[in-house]
């Protein structure tokens, strides 16, 4: 293989990567505080779609990235609350954000008269610091070097300890004058925000549009890659990479003469779906989670 394909399918597969480790790196956070949210399908889509609208609107794709992060974090911050004071259900609190965001992402396409398809303005796109490595997008270093910060949070830092320490034992952390639901309301907000960057990513950098099925799955792909990590965000980089180069394959072939011929792209597109099935069923019970993950605190 030339080395010019070579170079095409990794740089399909670095922007692909991007999104998924995003969510991902957000969720290790969460998960690690006794939080686990399963919408982050539907935060990718709610995010796509405010972050293009808020890119069109300002005319900044930075505003636009912003304002998917703060419709992350709205979300998280929503999903917290019904978490930790209302002590309501992780599990259906994820899946009602999935269900909603899909039918408000396509209720407003229909609305702004595009139905299931959106165009972003090609002068909003985040073309706004070029790397110097042909047109790779400048947040594909952004989630390297957050995947850095956040593991060195977790892993480093006295507030890793308070995060970590909730999740794992929050009665002890209570004790101890660690405020317990602030800390995990913290951290859903955070694992919003990161989420809220990658559905950001997905409308204004990589796809340059907004469909009801932009996300196609990323946001499961998401959580297994938090199972495949452990909740060690720099394994959630590698994971995400993984993960991005087979859907970076798929479209590569796709869109190659010749090899679409010989090698289905449909097939290489189920790759990313049959390889996170894989890791899930292979790390399920090797990795240890908090003990309180998903257990709503009670101060007695």
């Amino acid at each position: 293989m030339e080395l010019a394909h070579l170079w095409g399918i990794l740089f399909i597969s670095l922007h692909a990567m991007v999104p998924i480790t995003l969510a991902a790196i957000g969720e290790s956070i969460e998960e690690s505080a006794g939080l686990f949210n399963i919408g982050l399908e539907g935060i990718l889509l709610l995010s796509a779609l405010t972050g293009a609208l808020g890119a069109q609107a300002s005319g900044s794709a930075v505003m636009g990235l912003v304002t998917g992060m703060a419709t992350g974090a709205i979300v998280g911050l929503l999903f917290g609350f019904i978490s930790t004071t209302l002590r309501g259900s992780q599990l259906i609190s994820g899946v009602g954000i999935n269900l909603f965001a899909l039918g408000f992402v396509a209720l407003m396409l229909t609305v702004m008269g595009a139905p299931g398809f959106h165009s972003v303005a090609r002068e909003v796109q985040v073309a706004l610091i070029p790397l110097g490595v042909g047109n790779l997008s400048p947040l594909v270093l952004v989630t390297v070097v957050l995947a850095i910060v956040a593991w060195w949070l977790l892993r480093r830092t006295q507030l890793g300890i308070w995060i970590r320490a909730v999740g794992e034992n929050p009665a002890a952390a209570d004790v101890a004058g660690i405020r317990v639901n602030a800390i995990r309301l913290g951290a859903a907000i955070a694992a919003g925000v990161f989420a809220g960057l990658a559905g950001a990513y997905l409308s204004i950098d990589w796809f340059g549009a907004v469909t009801k099925e932009i996300t196609a799955g990323r946001g499961f792909i998401a959580l297994a890659i938090v199972v495949f990590s452990g909740l060690n965000p720099l394994l959630a980089l590698l994971g995400g990479f993984i993960f991005g180069f087979f859907d970076g394959l798929a479209t590569w072939v796709a869109t190659y003469p010749g090899i679409k011929e010989i090698i289905p792209w449909q097939f290489v597109a189920m790759a990313p779906y049959v390889v996170t099935l894989a890791v899930v069923a292979g790390a399920i019970g090797r990795v240890r989670f908090p003990s309180a993950l998903g257990v709503p605190y009670v101060r007695e």
